[in-house]
């Protein structure tokens, strides 16, 4: 066990369902695989103890998470009720005369998940029972929804200083948290990049690789999800014969909107983190600091149920349902979510026995054996400001966060383990540029992390929210998310040199060549792909990367979808050529 703690092998859990999960996409099977390993890890070898404690602490973590998986039941439940009153198909009707075209739909998306900054979770299955009726009408894939979905969740909510994540990070930042959160917005390359890079690709109507072959499968032949097996999908149908209106959608969204919002502050004006119960004592002095202290699962399940009850009562005296088919409705909204809470529960798990929170390390630097595989002290060993220049700290710990918040799939668990590290590093410079620079790359890798990573909480919830294949949302964002974290990671780089002079060492000034850097090479990049796009040579790469790895697995390639689709004759003898070479 000792030999595995607080070492690389921390990581190799994550690793191994990672990569199951993209070569088998059994999602299911890679993380119970990846658990079992790390599990194995720490009992030395035994497969009883490993497989005890392996439920022990899957049970810890359902006890720990119980506000986020009631929070996720009632949603699927509002998520049918909609559905049967008749409110989706009204609101994909009504939108569809409004919106009138494919970009329309997509920017609405991104519009909607912008106004939702609240919390991730909360936006990521609203955005999608809200919008998918209406992208579905205009033929959207939907990898393509999940994609916008997920990229208007935590690149929102990391820059929204009234937010559950605003209060993760104002809490690992320790006095005036909430103040040094609004100070890294400026320069959280990601989260900005991610916005600009979404809502420019959709008014270029520019797609590329997987995510262009699903798009025009979808528009071409009407399968929204490219053949992929899907994720159960809202099969129930309005009650009898009632006419649904727009009311019985947009009334229960406003409505669970509010009381979020409201429970969130109360919890946190009364949530007492020493006994862990709600009490009569104020704990918080305003509502910033409100957000900051609250426990936003149990807020968010007592917020949603509240918002539940009002909903009821507002479907039987409108004559919307029928009692008997309401009461209905929540076995079918459970059911619904129990793909998504399985994967959670596994995703949790495995990031509970890797110890992305961790003890980290003793007074004598050794690791300290926690019961976890204490991943954090493989980074509080490793990290030093002696071992680096001072201008390439900020990339580092952006590659650090990257690769971290990627193989646990959490980002809050990156927080807590790169924060405290990141600000005691950066204690003994007075630059105050380069402080929010280094804290601000730290936050943005852990996002992409968070975004990209199959075993993530967030990815999973938008491929629940969208009704999209969860391997397949994976594979079509990738590319997305990554050219926006090269971006992010150059401009680290380069403004990390600056910034350790005179000349950016300011806050503003270190804020504004921060913001000039990555939004002109964001630029220039989505100007070239737009060209290489138009003359089809990211067609070509595509095509290229396909053929290479279909050689590799001894399959036929079959990459271009408008010669897929239409049966050309070139693809037909591009395949059989590639079968004779096989043969």
């Amino acid at each position: 066990m000792e030999y595995f703690v607080g070492t690389f092998w921390a990581f190799v859990p994550a690793i191994v369902a990672i990569v199951l999960a993209l070569i088998t996409k059994q999602v299911y099977l890679s993380l119970f695989v990846g658990i079992f390993t790390g599990a194995m890890f720490l009992a030395g070898g035994n497969p009883a103890e490993a497989l005890s404690n392996l439920f022990i602490t899957m049970g810890n973590q359902l006890g720990g998470n119980g506000g986020i998986l009631i929070f996720l039941v009632i949603l699927g439940i509002f998520a049918v009720l909609m559905v049967k009153t008749g409110g989706s198909k009204a609101y994909g009707e009504w939108a569809s005369a409004k919106i009138k075209t494919k970009a329309g739909a997509e920017l609405a998306t991104v519009g909607l998940g912008t106004l939702i900054f609240v919390d991730d979770y909360f936006n990521c299955l609203t955005v999608g029972s809200a919008m998918r009726p209406v992208t579905d009408k205009h033929k959207i894939s939907h990898a393509k929804l999940a994609y916008l979905i997920d990229a208007t969740a935590a690149p929102i909510c990391i820059i929204a200083p009234i937010s559950s994540w605003a209060a993760a990070v104002a809490g690992y930042a320790g006095d005036n948290g909430i103040v040094t959160f609004i100070k890294t917005i400026p320069f959280n390359m990601y989260a900005l990049l991610t916005i600009g890079f979404m809502v420019v690709s959709v008014l270029l109507k520019l797609d590329f690789f997987k995510m262009k072959r699903n798009e025009k499968i979808a528009q071409t032949t009407g399968d929204l999800n490219a053949g992929e097996t899907d994720l159960p999908t809202e099969d129930v149908k309005a009650e009898g014969n009632v006419r649904g209106k727009v009311i019985n959608l947009v009334f229960p969204i406003v409505t669970l909107i509010a009381c979020c919002v409201g429970a969130m502050i109360f919890n946190g004006y009364f949530y007492n983190w020493d006994t862990g119960v709600i009490g009569t004592e104020l704990q918080s002095e305003g509502v910033l600091e409100a957000f900051s202290n609250c426990d936003a699962g149990s807020a968010l399940a007592f917020g949603s149920f509240v918002a539940l009850v009002i909903t009821f009562i507002f479907y039987v005296c409108t004559r919307a349902i029928t009692f008997k088919n309401f009461m209905s409705s929540i076995a079918e909204g459970f059911k619904s979510m129990v793909p998504a809470i399985l994967i959670l529960t596994f995703a949790w798990t495995l990031g509970a026995i890797m110890g992305a929170k961790g003890e980290g390390v003793d007074e004598t630097g050794k690791a300290i054996l926690d019961g976890t595989l204490n991943a954090k002290a493989f980074v509080q060993a490793n990290i030093t400001a002696d071992s680096m220049a001072l201008g390439i700290i900020p990339f580092v710990f952006f590659i650090l966060a990257c690769f971290i918040s990627f193989a646990t799939g959490t980002s809050w668990g990156t927080f807590g383990v790169l924060i405290p590290i990141s600000t005691a590093v950066m204690s003994a410079t007075t630059n105050e540029g380069l402080f929010f620079l280094t804290m601000s790359a730290v936050l943005a890798g852990a996002v992409y992390g968070d975004h990209v990573s199959p075993i993530s909480d967030t990815t999973i919830m938008a491929s629940s929210g969208a009704q999209c294949n969860h391997i397949d949302h994976v594979k079509t964002q990738f590319p997305y998310a990554t050219i926006v974290a090269l971006i992010s990671g150059i401009t680290y780089l380069i403004v990390g040199f600056i910034t350790a002079t005179d000349i950016g060492s300011s806050y503003g000034a270190s804020a504004g060549i921060t913001l000039a850097f990555g939004f002109g090479l964001l630029a220039a990049c989505l100007v070239g792909l737009f060209f290489m796009d138009r003359k089809g040579i990211v067609d070509k790469m595509d095509n290229a990367i396909g053929g290479f790895f279909a050689k590799l697995s001894q399959k036929p390639s079959a990459r271009p979808i408008e010669d897929t689709i239409q049966g050309s004759n070139e693809v037909d003898n591009e395949i059989e050529a590639l079968r004779k070479n096989d043969e």
